[in-house]
């Protein structure tokens, strides 16, 4: 069955730095888009960033861009959010999810995320 495992969230001030990572099986991760995504107290989730299968391409929100980066491990089954400059604003839960089309839905069920809060 497919699985999604995000980790490495927290409590970082601002400016500060995290890495996200998501852990997933029960299908073949080497073949499909990933994507992470965000959802803040009271709205609505929201896509952060995708990468192609193989790390050809990537594509940014706008509130992120130039300071979040994505990345993929095709041979560990994982896919990462490196995130500096980290803002208040930034403050969510985190969640990874595969796509089979680049520009398409998230495909598998949500895992149950990685909390980053960014606070003084």
């Amino acid at each position: 069955q497919v699985q999604l495992v995000e980790s490495g969230g927290g409590l970082v001030q601002p400016g500060g730095s995290l890495r996200l990572s998501c852990a997933a099986s029960g299908f073949t991760f080497s073949i499909y888009a990933m994507s992470w995504y965000r959802q803040a107290p009271g709205k609505e989730r929201e896509l952060v960033a995708t990468i192609s299968s193989r790390s050809v391409s990537t594509v940014y929100a706008d509130s992120v861009k130039g300071r979040f980066t994505i990345s993929r491990d095709n041979a560990e089954n994982t896919v990462y959010l490196q995130m500096n400059s980290l803002k208040p604003e930034d403050t969510a839960v985190y969640y990874c999810n595969a796509k089979r089309d680049y520009w398409g839905p998230p495909v598998a069920h949500w895992g149950q995320g990685t909390q980053v809060t960014v606070s003084s």
